[in-house]
C-alpha cells in the first residue's frame, strides 16, 4: 500500500475565520522540513469585514502562505509590505525572529469577499536557523505550471515533475498545487524520502481507497504513487528529507533549541521583538497550561 498514515486535521476558529490543522499531528510532527500545514477557509465575508491576524512572532521557520480564492495584505519588521493573490507565493524566513500580520486589504473590505488558502511553516535546517529575517513575494507567474492530462499543476517551490520553481529554499523540499477539472490520475513523481497528499478539494482514489476533501494522507517511502481523480479535485502534493535533529514547536515558535523557545517567550513579553511599522496591535503570549492537580 502506498499510504502509510491518514491524519484528519483538527478545525480550529481564529475568530475571523475557521482553519483545518494537519501539522503537527499527535503521532506525527512533521514530512520533510514541512511542521505546520493549515487549510484556510473557505470563508465569506460581507462588505466591511475582513480578516485580521494581529502582529505576531516567529523564529527558526519560514511561513508560506498560498491562496486559492481572495487575497491577503501582510507587513512585517523587515518593512515589507505586499498583496498577495490566488497563485502566488509569500515566502517569510523568520529566522533569528520576525513580526507580521495579515489583514484583508480595504478594497477587500469594500466588497462581499471569498477567501482560501493554504499556510504552512518550514522548519529551517540547523544551520540557517539563525539566518537574518527576510521576505520575498512570488507572483503566480514566475512559478512553473503545466498541464498533465487532466491535472493542472503549479511547483510552489523545491524541484519536483522535472522542474524547479525560483522561490529560493535553504533545504530539499517540494510543494505542488494540482487541480483537475475532471477524472484523470496522477502520478506523483516527486522522489523524496517524505512525502504527503492533501485533499484540498474533491475525491481521489489511491490503490483503491477512497480519500475526501480534508484528508491529509503521508505516503510510504520509495513508492510509486498513482491518484485516480473521478471529479473535479484539488490536491496539494508536500515533502522533502526529514532533518536529523528533533524540532520543538510551541505557540508561533519552532527551534531545535528549547532554551531559544524559552528565549523568544521572553523577548515577545517584555516587547524586544523588532514591530510592524503601521501596527499597534499585537497578540499577547498564551498563558501556560494549568497543571493538573493529582
Amino acid at each position: 500500500m502506498s499510504v502509510a498514515t491518514v491524519i484528519r486535521p483538527k478545525a480550529r476558529d481564529l475568530g475571523d475565520f475557521v482553519v483545518r490543522r494537519s501539522l503537527p499531528a499527535l503521532h506525527r510532527q512533521m514530512v520533510g522540513p514541512f511542521i505546520f500545514f493549515d487549510h484556510m477557509g473557505p470563508a465569506d465575508f460581507p462588505p466591511g469585514a475582513g480578516i485580521d491576524v494581529r502582529p505576531h512572532p516567529h523564529i527558526n521557520l519560514a511561513t508560506v502562505t498560498y491562496l486559492f480564492d481572495g487575497e491577503l495584505f501582510h507587513r512585517d519588521s523587515t518593512g515589507a509590505a505586499q498583496n498577495i493573490e490566488p497563485g502566488a507565493v509569500n515566502w517569510m524566513t523568520a529566522g533569528s525572529g520576525i513580526v507580521h500580520s495579515e489583514r484583508s486589504s480595504p478594497l477587500s473590505r469594500a466588497r462581499h469577499m471569498h477567501i482560501e488558502g493554504i499556510q504552512s511553516w518550514v522548519a529551517l535546517p540547523v544551520t540557517h536557523e539563525q539566518v537574518p529575517p527576510s521576505f520575498v513575494h512570488y507572483p503566480a507567474a514566475t512559478l512553473p505550471q503545466w498541464q498533465q492530462g487532466q491535472w493542472e499543476c503549479r511547483l510552489i517551490a523545491g524541484r519536483a515533475f522535472g522542474k524547479t520553481s525560483p522561490v529560493e529554499t535553504l533545504s530539499p523540499l517540494f510543494y505542488v498545487d494540482c487541480h483537475a477539472q475532471r477524472a484523470d490520475t496522477l502520478d506523483i513523481d516527486c522522489p523524496y524520502t517524505e512525502r504527503a497528499v492533501y485533499v484540498a478539494r474533491g475525491e481521489i482514489c489511491i490503490d483503491g481507497s477512497t480519500y475526501s476533501t480534508g484528508d491529509f494522507l503521508v505516503l510510504e517511502p520509495d513508492t510509486k504513487v498513482r491518484i485516480e481523480a473521478h471529479s473535479t479535485s484539488r490536491v496539494m502534493l508536500l515533502g522533502g528529507e526529514a532533518f536529523a535533529e528533533r524540532r520543538y514547536i510551541w505557540w508561533n515558535f519552532v527551534s531545535s533549541s528549547q532554551r531559544r523557545l524559552e528565549d523568544a517567550k521572553q523577548r515577545w513579553r517584555d516587547g524586544h521583538f523588532p514591530p510592524v511599522a503601521g501596527e499597534h496591535e499585537f497578540i499577547p503570549l498564551p498563558d501556560p497550561p494549568a497543571r493538573k492537580t493529582p
